[in-house]
């Protein structure tokens, strides 16, 4: 069946286009988290929601982005905790800012668990014969 193989290649072509999409889409997810991350205090919004939500929320977000471009989800999961952590850091001499919180790590922590295991449990879900 020719036509089988053709599709196969088709597929899998596709499937690795899906892949560098969710990459790019993660490593911009992580430019705008530096950034904002960075940005000094008096040039912030002067009113945003519940910090440690923002926190998990954007977090989660790079992990699902990651863990879609392919990462295995373990991997995906050490590396933005990681991230967060060195971010946090970075902040220290930020002006306005208040870096290495540890309340600030958890909550980035959290976020990106909390993306791996939907990841894993929609491809279990998902890919269960």
């Amino acid at each position: 069946m020719p036509e089988a193989g053709w599709l196969r290649r088709l597929a899998w072509g596709l499937e690795r286009k899906r892949h560098r999409l969710w990459a790019v889409l993660a490593v911009l997810a992580a430019v705008a988290i530096a950034v904002g991350s960075l940005t000094p205090g008096d040039e912030m919004p002067s009113r945003l929601p519940w910090d440690k939500l923002n926190h998990f929320v954007g977090y989660a977000g790079l992990a699902g982005l990651a863990g879609l471009s392919g990462l295995p989800l373990g991997r995906t999961f050490i590396v933005v905790t990681l991230y967060g952590i060195c971010i946090e850091f970075l902040q220290v001499p930020v002006p306005g800012r208040s870096g290495g919180d540890w309340a600030d790590i958890l909550a980035n922590s959290l976020g990106a668990a909390a993306a791996v295991l939907t990841l894993a449990g929609a491809r279990r879900f998902l890919l269960r014969p």
